[in-house]
């Protein structure tokens, strides 16, 4: 299969190219031309499993297609359980099983396996260039640390992440370096995707992206969308509606990629922190980025989604996008009111962006709405213990892998925000 970019300025490019570059050359995101049907209807017994269906047709004619079932079952070695909760028809989709306890950690260690499965042997190390708003730039510094010829290049806004994420950007060394970033998410995404534009920084030095605007991360989150969504279907003859929780709209594109591919999912209402640009927009506003507001649910904090291209670009207009998808503000005070509330009333603990999820969930009930609904349960509440544990009044145990991550030493350098500061520090990793 070939992919376009969502700019129209791009030769259609095959998968093993678009992965490698990142970001398309003129600028856009990479998108399938096509999004194919496979019959995802069919509960099958992994999410590995469930993952090589979901990725064969756009692996067609790849280098990487005889390793995919083998690169499924690296990536998805931890579950995604689909678990119910208190209330009649409520679930929650549990992402957080992986080494650094965010859903990004899958997608991560796909993309990690197959650049690595695509490089030649002897060429220069590229260097991954990752911003992240929280848990990105630890998930991909897990999946790419010690890997042979790769190094990784982390932005993360100063001061914007909890403790414990902070600490897990900046604890692995060796090929991985985190950056403190004198500003906003959205300037650590702008820095990123200049140095992925800049064609003389890139023959200098080999550059690639590990953000949700690479394929890589893109197309592997489908899967366990499509995986909770066909075992709920097989026990209950019913689809699954869903919240997800978003920022960057990475996660909610593949959450749609899944519904479109055929995966019996119903409604997709898209859950937002105080940062509303999304849901402006879908309500009727002209599309305009905004300036990023520090909220609890840090990793949602974008103001300017690279992902909406994505979304625009599926759909035959404004219109039509906005009939299709439901996205809902979810300001502070809501956030520490339904964290504070959880236990009670839904039996788990929710971490801050669990909780704008659980918040729109509660208010469609509220509503009447008796469907079927999964909440996405993006990150581990111990890694928002100074949030969640005030709230909820007792202690939040630690995943073992998060626990090793917080015994390591760490550390970063620390930068502004203009372009070329960055660029030397790229030049000189």
């Amino acid at each position: 299969m070939n992919f376009v970019s969502t700019r129209g300025g791009v030769a259609p490019t095959p998968f093993d190219a678009a992965l490698v570059a990142g970001l398309a050359p003129d600028g856009g995101l990479y998108v399938p031309e096509s999004i194919p049907r496979v019959d995802l209807e069919i509960p099958r017994a992994t999410l590995a499993a469930t993952a090589e269906a979901v990725l064969a047709p756009y692996l067609a004619g790849s280098q990487l297609r005889t390793h995919l079932a083998a690169l499924c079952r690296e990536a998805f070695a931890f579950d995604a359980p689909l678990r119910p909760m208190r209330g009649a028809g409520d679930h929650v989709l549990e992402l957080f099983h992986g080494p650094t306890a965010a859903f990004k950690d899958y997608a991560a260690r796909f993309l990690a396996a197959a650049l690595g499965a695509l490089r030649a042997p002897g060429t220069p190390d590229t260097t991954i260039v990752v911003a992240t708003s929280g848990d990105t730039g630890a998930a991909v510094a897990a999946a790419f640390h010690r890997r042979p010829g790769f190094r990784v290049a982390i932005l993360y806004p100063d001061g914007k992440v909890s403790p414990r994420q902070s600490h897990g950007l900046e604890c692995w060394g060796d090929n991985v370096q985190a950056y403190r970033i004198a500003g906003s998410f959205d300037d650590c995404q702008r820095l990123a995707k200049q140095a992925l534009a800049d064609t003389a920084l890139r023959a200098e030095r080999p550059l690639g992206s590990a953000n949700s605007i690479s394929l890589g991360r893109l197309l592997p989150q489908a899967a366990y969308y499509a995986h909770a969504a066909a075992h709920h279907h097989g026990a209950h003859g019913r689809p699954l509606h869903v919240i997800v929780p978003t920022g960057n709209l990475g996660n909610a594109c593949a959450a749609l990629l899944a519904q479109r591919m055929g995966a019996p999912i119903g409604s997709l209402h898209l859950a937002c922190n105080a940062n509303d640009t999304l849901p402006r927009f879908i309500a009727g506003a002209a599309y305009a980025a905004q300036t990023t507001r520090a909220t609890l649910a840090n990793a949602m904090d974008v103001g300017a989604p690279s992902n909406i291209e994505r979304l625009r670009h599926w759909f035959a207009d404004d219109d039509a996008l906005r009939a299709a998808l439901r996205a809902t503000p979810v300001d502070d005070a809501t956030i520490r009111d339904t964290i504070a509330a959880a236990p009670a009333q839904h039996g788990i603990v929710a971490c801050p962006h669990t909780a704008t999820a659980l918040h729109v969930l509660e208010t469609l009930r509220a509503a009447g709405d008796t469907r079927d609904w999964a909440v996405v349960a993006t990150a581990h509440p111990a890694k928002f213990d100074t949030i969640v544990e005030p709230l909820i009044g007792r202690t939040v145990d630690v995943p073992d892998a998060l626990a090793d991550c917080l015994a390591r030493p760490a550390s970063a350098i620390t930068l502004a925000t203009d372009f070329e500061t960055w660029r030397q520090a790229l030049r000189a990793g």
